[in-house]
Parts: structure tokens; sequence; C-alpha cells
């Protein structure tokens, strides 16, 4: 049976979803006026959506009491596939911007749908780009616009959370904004990093409660909390 899931997913699921992806890819170019707009975010949600359930995921969400569509908030979460972005993206129900690197600008359609979407780029490699990230951040999240971010900076090799690099929290900190952790599982079982194929397994995401970082005194202190929350979400699932 698995020979022909995967048959399944390079002759049927992949070619409909790099359909799905080129459609999204244009309506966001094209509208990118309305680009904070809850239908043009529905339909991102539909592309991310219809990804996972052609390669038939299943995916569980709790937490949702815990935000407001409303708010703006810093969402962190831990990263462990390439599904994690259509999980998230799919089944959060905020309008947000990702914080995502520099290099998705030149993946055809898609790193241009990504620029008229407001997502943030940022270069890793350079210094410089971390405060331009934060200035364009304070432009992208106002009037209940999120951003998320993957702050790990890679995908996760073996399921373990690991530490969490500073720039969520600067943009937070600047910004006076909750941050949220959010945390994935099932996510590595599906399509570890390398894998060029989907292995069917269940997927959740838990929504933890916001976290203002003015109730720690040390940067280091509030970062490690917001690790632990992401940690303790996964120990749960």
């Amino acid at each position: 049976m698995q020979v022909f899931y995967i048959l399944y997913q390079y002759l049927i699921a992949f070619p409909l979803s790099i359909l799905l992806t080129l459609f999204t890819a244009v309506t966001t170019m094209l509208f990118f006026p309305c680009k904070n707009t809850r239908w043009l975010h529905a339909i991102q949600a539909f592309w991310c959506r219809s990804c996972c359930h052609l390669v038939f995921l299943p995916v569980s969400v709790d937490g949702l009491e815990n935000i407001s569509p409303d708010q703006s908030y810093v969402f962190v979460a831990n990263h462990l596939s390439t599904y994690d972005v259509f999980v998230v993206y799919g089944w959060l129900p905020n309008i947000f911007k990702w914080l995502i690197k520099k290099e998705i600008r030149y993946i055809p359609f898609v790193g241009t749908a990504c620029k008229a979407a407001g997502h943030i780029f940022v270069d890793r490699k350079n210094i410089r780009s971390g405060a331009k990230s934060i200035l364009a951040a304070e432009k992208a999240l106002q009037g209940g616009v999120s951003t998320v971010i993957f702050p790990e900076g890679t995908r996760s090799e073996n399921g373990e959370v690991g530490p969490f690099k500073r720039g969520a929290f600067h943009i937070a900190h600047q910004l006076n904004l909750p941050v949220v952790p959010i945390s994935l599982t099932g996510l590595l079982e599906v399509m570890p990093k390398g894998a060029w194929y989907v292995h069917r397994h269940p997927v959740h995401m838990h929504i933890g409660k916001p976290i203002n970082l003015k109730d720690y005194q040390e940067e280091n202190e509030a970062m490690e909390a917001v690790r632990q929350a992401v940690i303790e979400g996964c120990a749960k699932h």
C-alpha cells in the first residue's frame, strides 16, 4: 500500500498542490492591495488545507480559545517539516505575516506572492537585516495582523525543540506584543528533513496562552519560558 500511496502523491497529490500553489500565488499578486483582508487569507488557508487533505493528513487543533482574531501577536512555533507551513497557515485563524528567510524570495511565483502578501524577508547572515525586519514588522503588524516565526531557525532532525534565536523576541518587545507558543507534533513523522514523499500520520497543533515578555526581567529568561511552553505543548500530544 505504501508504494501506491507514494505513486498517488507524485501522480496526483503533488501536481494538484502545485496548481493550487500557482492559483493562490497569482490571486495574491493580483489582489495585493487586499493583503490584510479575511477573504484573501481564507483563500490562502484553503490552499494549505487542501495540500494537507490531498495527502490525507489528519490534522487537529486545540487552544483556539487562547487567542483573539482581532489581536496582534508574535506566534512562535517549533519547526519539524515542510508541512509545518501548511498546517499553521491552514488552521491558524489570525491574519499574519511570516518572518521568512530571504531565499524564499527567489522561488518562482511563490517569492513574488510572498512579497505581495506582505511577508517579511530576513537575511539571517546579515546583522543589519534584523533591524530592517523589526521596522518592516512594525509597519505590518497593525490592526490585528500578527507574525509567525520559527525561532529555531531550521527544522529539527530528531523532534527536539532546539535553542531559540532572538529575532521573534526583539520584535515582540519592540512592538509590545504578546508571544503565543505554538506546539506542532506528528510532522516529523510526516515528512522529516531530506524526505521526498509524505508518510501519513496524525498531526496536531496546540496553541498556548499568550505570554507577556514584561513579566520577565531578562530576555533570556523570557525566551526560555516560551521555549518551555512550546515543549510542554508538544508533550501533551
